[in-house]
């Protein structure tokens, strides 16, 4: 009788499978251990930490920290300082150019007798009527030109030739048309006014978007909508833009206007000055000049700021 192997025992294998099994480690025993709370938010805030360059929000908010006002004083004050220093060493003798201690002393003399508001209230009144009789001129043409094919064309040439003449050439004419009195003056205030406003409010109006125009003729809106809605408040840009300009030519053509046989006014006194050698005085005329047209460009983009809120502008950074 042949004796065979014995068949293996399956309970056996079994036992030493499992056993094998027990002793291998399991796939979530290997893994790593999961973080804590508190170190996933300390691994989130080192991965958002934002990156600040040289000079960012630190350099910018030390960099604001002065005023802007204090900023451009800069300027205007280093350069009386440098005007006091060359008065008091004698670089610039006051036959020349009087030193600001002595200007400042003549503003005084000149606002306590009454004689510089006297003055300032006639200029004022001689700028006043020749910028309303110019700005209607001005935007009334451009109204006309820009609105119309047909007034363009009767318009526009003629306005466009007559911009072109010198208008202080014109001052001899106005005296032989106007005589010597407060005409002549207000005319050329308003001459040079009317041409600003009319050049800039008529591009405005030139400028408007064409798909604007069609936007609004989709939405049921007719000739005098469009002007009103579209072509007006297109046109304000433009129309500030020119006030601004009209309001330094004013002022310059009140000097020359101020120079025709005045009797009083800022100029009438430069006159004066001029005849006796009064150099502080005819620097105070000046200095009433440039005051009042930053007055007045200020009180322009006063309006700017409040008319056109809906048309936000790059301002520097």
């Amino acid at each position: 009788m042949t004796v065979g192997h014995a068949p293996p025992d399956i309970s056996a294998i079994s036992a030493s499978d499992q056993t094998s099994s027990a002793d291998a480690p399991s796939p979530s025993a290997s893994a790593s251990p999961s973080p804590s709370p508190e170190a996933a938010t300390g691994a989130a805030a080192l991965a958002l930490e934002a990156v600040t360059p040289p000079g960012g929000r630190n350099g910018g908010a030390r960099r604001r920290s002065v005023p802007r006002w204090l900023r451009r004083t800069v300027g205007p004050l280093l350069l009386l300082a440098l005007w006091q220093l060359s008065s008091s060493t004698g670089l610039l003798p006051p036959e020349t150019l009087a030193s600001p201690g002595t200007i400042a002393r003549a503003a005084g003399d000149l606002i306590a007798d009454g004689t510089l508001p006297n003055a300032m209230g006639v200029s004022l009144q001689r700028v006043a009527v020749g910028l309303l009789l110019g700005g209607a001129i001005g935007i009334g043409l451009a109204l006309v030109s820009g609105l119309s094919r047909l007034g363009e064309d009767l318009v526009d040439a003629t306005v466009q030739m007559l911009r072109t003449v010198p208008w202080v050439g014109l001052i001899p004419l106005f005296i032989i048309w106007l005589g010597i009195g407060e005409a002549p003056k207000v005319a050329l205030i308003a001459l040079g006014v009317a041409f600003h406003l009319y050049l800039n409010v008529y591009a405005g109006i030139r400028g408007v978007d064409e798909q604007l125009i069609e936007a609004g003729q989709s939405l049921g809106l007719g000739r005098w909508g469009l002007v009103r809605h579209v072509v007006l408040p297109g046109a304000l840009p433009g129309a500030m833009t020119g006030l601004r300009y009209s309001l330094a030519t004013a002022w310059l053509a009140l000097v020359f206007g101020e120079s025709i046989n005045a009797d009083a006014g800022i100029g009438f006194l430069m006159n004066q000055a001029r005849e006796f050698f009064r150099t502080d005085v005819i620097v105070v005329c000046l200095v009433v000049y440039a005051f009042l047209g930053l007055l007045a460009d200020a009180v322009v983009r006063t309006l700017e700021r409040l008319l056109l809120q809906w048309r936000p502008t790059f301002t520097g950074q």
